[in-house]
């Protein structure tokens, strides 16, 4: 089952990740043409863990961060 974030917008900028095995295939829906980015479990629940631990809390909403 691939799943696509519910943050993604109406223009297509779509993150989506698929199970596949013990495997996690992270895609971008703008570009199929480009392959996944594969992860191992480990690697994919340590990556949710920084999530929800704010480990990657970039400032993304200020014009500011984005031209740094």
């Amino acid at each position: 089952m691939r799943i696509k974030s519910s943050f993604s917008s109406q223009q297509g900028e779509c993150v989506q990740v698929e199970q596949v095995g013990g495997e996690f295939h992270v895609t971008d829906s703008k570009h199929p043409e480009r392959p996944a980015h594969v992860y191992t479990r480990g690697e994919w629940r340590s990556f949710l863990q920084g999530v929800r631990n704010g480990e990657f809390d970039f400032d993304v909403f200020s014009e500011e961060a984005s031209r740094a």
